[in-house]
C-alpha cells in the first residue's frame, strides 16, 4: 500500500514540476499579441534568468538539501548555496554584458569597462535576491515533501501496529480459557447433556467468528453482538449462583459497522475483576446501536481487583483498547471509567460515533 501510494505521489510530483516549469518558460510567448511574430532573440535573452533558476532549484532539490540539510549539516548547506548564488549571479551578469549587451570595442576581456553604472548594481542585487528566493522555495518544497512522507510512514506504521494488536486480540482465547471451558462442558455432560451440547455449539461459533468471520476492518454490530453473547454464555458456565449477570445487547434497526473485538477486552475485564468466589457479585453489560451511528457500551460490575501475581485475563489491557479507539475513531469516541466512591463498583461507559459526520 505504501509503495503504491509513494509511486502515485512521485508521478504527481513529476507532473506538477513539469507543468510549472513549462508555464514559466512558455508564459512570455503567450504574452505575444495575436498575429505578431515571436522575437526569439529577445525570448532567449529573457530565458537566461529562468534557466539559471531552474538549475539552482534542482541543485538544491536533488542534491544539496538531501546531502546537507537532511543530515543536519546546515552550515555547509548555507555556505555552498552562498557560493553558488554569487557565481550564478556573476555568470548571468557576465553573459548579459559580453554577449547580450556587447561592450565598447575597446573593452579588454577580463576587465570591466569602467565603473559599473548604478543600474548594474540594481541588476546584481535583483539576481542575488532572485537566486536566494529560488533556494528558499526549493528547500521549503523538499522539506514539506519529506515531512509529509514521514507523517505517512508514521500513520502506516501505526496502522500496521494496530493490525498486529488486532491479530493478537483475535487470538486472545488463551489455552487456559479453552481448557477451563472444555472442563466445564465435560462436567455438564454428566449433569445436563443438552446444555453441554449447547455450550459446544456456542464455543464453535465463537471460534469461527474469531478465526474466519471478522477478517475485515469493520464488521456489522449484529455479528459482533452475537459473538459477545456467545462469549458471555461460555463465561457463565463456570460462575456460581452468587454472581448475577445481566446482559442487554441491541444492534438497533439500522445497520451499523464497528471495528471487530473492540468491546471484548472490556467485557473480559469485567469478568476478571467483577467476580468473587466468596462474596456476592454482579456484572451488568449493555451495548446498544443507535440510528445516528452511535454505539454505547455500558458495563458495571462489583469491584474485586486482582493482585499483580494474577496473570489471568486477556493480556491486551485497557491501554491497547484506547490505542485502537484512537486509531479507528479519532475524536469520535468518549470513554469514562472508574470506581464508585467506596471502590465497590467499577463503571465503564464507552460511546463511539461509527459514522464520520
Amino acid at each position: 500500500m505504501m509503495k503504491r501510494l509513494s509511486f502515485k505521489q512521485k508521478r504527481l510530483e513529476i507532473t506538477i514540476h513539469t507543468i510549472s516549469w513549462l508555464l514559466i518558460f512558455i508564459f512570455p510567448i503567450m504574452l505575444t499579441e495575436w498575429g505578431d511574430k515571436v522575437d526569439w532573440a529577445r525570448y532567449w535573452r529573457g530565458s537566461i534568468v529562468p534557466l539559471c533558476c531552474f538549475v539552482m532549484f534542482y541543485i538544491n532539490y536533488l542534491c544539496l538539501v538531501p546531502k546537507f540539510l537532511f543530515r543536519n549539516n546546515g552550515v555547509k548547506f548555507l555556505l555552498v548555496n552562498a557560493v553558488l548564488i554569487i557565481l550564478i549571479t556573476l555568470g548571468i551578469h557576465y553573459v548579459h554584458v559580453l554577449f547580450l549587451n556587447p561592450p565598447h570595442p575597446e573593452f579588454v576581456p577580463g576587465f570591466m569597462p569602467g565603473p559599473p553604472p548604478p543600474h548594474r548594481w540594481m541588476f546584481l542585487g535583483r539576481q542575488l535576491v532572485m537566486m536566494a528566493f529560488v533556494v528558499g522555495l526549493s528547500t521549503a518544497i523538499r522539506v514539506s515533501i519529506r515531512w509529509r512522507y514521514t507523517e505517512e510512514r508514521l500513520v502506516e506504521t501505526e496502522r500496521e501496529k494496530t493490525e498486529a494488536e488486532l491479530k493478537n486480540l483475535k487470538n486472545q482465547l488463551r489455552p487456559h480459557f479453552l481448557l477451563n471451558t472444555l472442563n466445564n462442558i465435560y462436567s455438564l455432560i454428566a449433569i445436563d447433556g443438552h446444555r453441554a451440547q449447547e455450550a459446544v455449539q456456542e464455543l464453535s461459533k465463537m471460534l469461527r467468528y474469531v478465526l474466519y468471520d471478522n477478517q475485515s476492518s469493520k464488521v456489522s454490530l449484529a455479528k459482533e453482538l452475537d459473538f459477545i453473547n456467545n462469549y458471555i454464555s461460555l463465561m457463565r458456565i463456570r460462575l456460581s449462583e452468587s454472581v448475577k449477570v445481566s446482559v442487554h445487547l441491541d444492534a438497533g434497526k439500522d445497520p451499523v459497522l464497528i471495528s471487530p473485538l473492540i468491546f471484548i477486552s472490556l467485557i473480559e475485564n469485567a469478568f476478571k475483576h467483577g467476580v468473587s468466589p466468596t462474596e456476592e457479585s454482579f456484572i451488568s453489560i449493555s451495548i446498544t446501536g443507535h440510528s445516528d451511528g452511535r454505539v454505547t457500551c455500558e458495563i458495571m460490575n462489583s469491584n474485586f481487583p486482582k493482585n499483580e501475581n494474577d496473570k489471568s485475563g486477556n493480556g491486551i489491557g485497557l491501554v491497547q483498547v484506547r490505542r485502537r479507539l484512537d486509531f479507528a475513531y479519532p475524536g469520535r469516541y468518549e470513554w469514562n471509567k472508574g470506581t464508585s466512591d467506596n471502590d465497590s463498583i467499577y463503571i465503564s461507559t464507552l460511546t463511539i460515533q461509527t459514522s464520520e459526520l
